[in-house]
């Protein structure tokens, strides 16, 4: 029976991270395609002010009944909330001024894992097994050879520039966030931990955005950017920061961050999707490399 429902916590978990990286695949499309119509500090305050309030109706009840532990806990939650909600997305969106959306999803995506994995390894002594370093390795070489489309020449060719400094600050902030959230106490409801990182995370932000709304372009205001905004406050906020909690806490920091190579993947069909890109036989190569490292990875052994 034991075994068995643990069988289940893994489906279960695997479900969530998937689900959730589908919905914050198209972050990064975002983070370029506005670049034009809102500075990056604004689009990040207003996407966690739309979060905030979207989640208020649902968690303020238990965010009142837990005050005290939300005392207690103060210090926890504001480190996860300056890494996962004031400075993350953030930085994704300053990059998606000098990189390109695939860029932005290859790098922070690649990065990110690797980061979560060893800090993991350091500070939640999770255990690195035979079968998730092979796992790792082919989830990779995936990213690689779609990050190279196949050509070594152009592997070797690539040079990190300012975006890809950006990005890989991002990445950081991200894996340092799953660590985080795998501390979590019990006791603190998970819509209570969301509704608390997200509100401290938007005040946290209030005084960049302030500034930056001094010196940078004025905003372009259209039914198109007020669309975007509440698919990345109720979308890539509420309802993936949900399914990504609820999957660390079943399979751990290391293995749930092993998912955001699936980012991607589901980049290139949004790109069929909506920008009316094909998909060539680079992506498909890469999509089986990444999903089979995935399935590789998190196999446990009897």
């Amino acid at each position: 029976m034991s075994q068995q429902y643990n069988q289940q916590e893994l489906l279960k978990g695997i479900v969530l991270a998937v689900l959730a990286t589908i919905i914050w695949s198209g972050n990064f499309v975002v983070a370029r395609g506005v670049i034009h119509e809102i500075p990056p500090v604004s689009l990040a305050f207003f996407r966690w002010t739309t979060g905030t309030l979207i989640l208020a109706p649902f968690a303020l009840k238990h965010s009142i009944e837990q005050k005290e532990l939300n005392k207690e806990h103060w210090k926890y939650l504001l480190i996860v909330s300056i890494f996962g909600i004031t400075v993350y997305n953030t930085l994704i969106y300053v990059a998606g001024r000098y990189l390109p959306a695939v860029n932005l999803a290859l790098i922070g995506t690649t990065s990110s894992p690797i980061m979560s994995i060893i800090l993991a390894g350091i500070f939640l002594k999770e255990k690195l097994t035979k079968l998730r370093v092979v796992g790792i390795v082919i989830c990779i070489i995936g990213i690689l050879y779609l990050l190279s489309r196949g050509s070594w020449e152009r592997l070797m060719g690539f040079h990190f520039s300012l975006g890809d400094a950006w990005i890989l600050a991002a990445a950081f902030t991200f894996a340092v966030y799953n660590v985080m959230v795998r501390k979590k106490p019990a006791t603190i409801h998970p819509l209570n931990f969301l509704f608390i990182t997200f509100l401290i995370g938007t005040l946290l932000l209030a005084p960049a955005f302030v500034i930056e709304h001094q010196y940078a372009a004025p905003i372009k205001w259209s039914w198109s950017l007020a669309g975007v905004i509440l698919y990345l406050g109720a979308g890539n906020s509420v309802l993936s920061f949900l399914f990504w909690n609820a999957s660390i806490s079943k399979l751990g920091a290391g293995r749930t961050a092993l998912f955001g190579n699936l980012i991607p993947i589901f980049s290139s069909i949004e790109a069929v999707l909506f920008l009316g890109e094909s998909i060539q036989a680079v992506h498909w190569i890469s999509g089986i490399l990444v999903i089979g490292g995935l399935i590789i990875a998190n196999i446990r052994k009897p």
